[in-house]
Parts: C-alpha cells; structure tokens; sequence
C-alpha cells in the first residue's frame, strides 16, 4: 500500500489515482484527522463480491469445502454449445 499525506496527495493527485488504478494498488492518504484509503474500482468490486458471497453461509461452506479438494480429484465438465 503507498501511503501519502494529504498535501502531497493535493500535489500528485493525478499520478496518485493514475498508480492506483493502474496497479490496483491502494493508496493510504494521511491526515491530521486521520487516515483515508483509495482503492481502484476493480478492488473495491472484488471486496464487494468477497463480502457477499461470505453473507451466504452455504455458498461459503461450499468454497471452503473446494479448497480443501485435491486438484487430481477434480474433473473437468464438458463445455456445452448453446
């Protein structure tokens, strides 16, 4: 995560988000009130759907269950034309 204070944050704005949004890498911009983090829209769409899918106890007992298949115990499914 590239941190930041917010006076120079002012000064590189554009090449702060540019980095950001180029390499999905956060950006933690600090404050005398505090902090604040920037995520690209890409990372913050990833933590959205993250949190979904763990609000749904059976789809997510349902991953954690596939994680602990072994890859060779897996099939591959045939693709089927439409």
């Amino acid at each position: 995560m590239t941190t930041t204070n917010i006076t120079n944050f002012i000064k590189d704005v554009q090449e702060l988000l540019n980095n950001t949004i180029k390499y999905n890498e956060p950006l933690n911009i600090t404050t005398q009130n505090g902090n604040a983090v920037i995520l690209s829209e890409t990372d913050y769409n990833n933590l959205m759907e993250t949190i979904y899918i763990s609000s749904m106890p059976k789809l997510k007992k349902d991953i954690i269950e596939g994680l602990k298949e072994p890859i060779d115990d897996c099939i591959e499914e045939e693709k089927v034309n439409l």
